[in-house]
């Protein structure tokens, strides 16, 4: 399925850190949500387009964006104010 977003929001697929403390692994219900991700697309916004990349890691707010299933893969679509910054 290929996503496209629209304006100024962008595509990222979370990512998860598996926590483990002991011989006791954490359940993801009991874990705060990730806010940390790959961009996997970037809407129709040129200037936006300039700042991200597909590929780029960011940091986003921690209850930032819609949360949406792709193929089975958990994925968020975030507006450009949620992006608090790039990776490099």
């Amino acid at each position: 399925m290929n996503i496209q977003p629209l304006d100024e929001r962008v595509l990222v697929e979370p990512l998860d850190v598996e926590e483990k403390v002991g011989a006791i692994i954490i359940p993801d219900t009991a874990k705060e949500k990730p806010s940390m991700g790959k961009v996997v697309a970037v809407g129709t916004d040129e200037e936006l387009q300039k700042v991200i990349k597909v590929g780029d890691k960011v940091i986003f707010g921690k209850y930032a964006g819609e949360e949406i299933k792709i193929e089975g893969k958990r994925h968020l679509i975030i507006s450009r104010s949620d992006i608090l910054a790039k990776i490099a």
